[in-house]
């Protein structure tokens, strides 16, 4: 199984946390802060998960989710949505969905488990 994550969040802090518990864990682990142009981004990366904020400048994740879902060589992709807004109506397509804030060790397992790598995906 692959071992590269994309993470598209805005925000520095939260960023720089997932990046390291995940690296730490041997993800290789790709950044973007920007909505507007992330499905270029995802395209290019390839990446085996992706990590979607939902409230993102230029798009939300949830359009991105969208589209993601409607690209036959994208819609299988694992995605790990973060949202502030709580989960109780995860957005349609997501594989999983986590509130903020959350452990550091929840979000290792919750990408471990979307990679089919660890415990069963919700």
């Amino acid at each position: 199984m692959g071992r590269q994550v994309l993470l598209i969040e805005d925000e520095p802090h939260i960023a720089e946390a997932i990046r390291y518990v995940l690296a730490r864990d041997g993800w290789e682990v790709r950044h973007h802060g920007d909505g507007g142009d992330a499905m270029e981004v995802i395209r290019q990366v390839g990446p085996d998960v992706l990590v979607l904020d939902v409230m993102l400048p230029g798009r939300s994740g949830y359009e991105i989710l969208q589209d993601l879902r409607r690209d036959p060589a994208l819609a299988a992709l694992p995605v790990l949505v973060l949202t502030a807004r709580g989960v109780q109506h995860g957005p349609e397509g997501a594989t999983r969905v986590m509130a903020k804030p959350f452990a550091n060790a929840d979000v290792v397992s919750a990408v471990n488990a979307i990679a089919g790598r660890g415990e069963a995906a919700e």
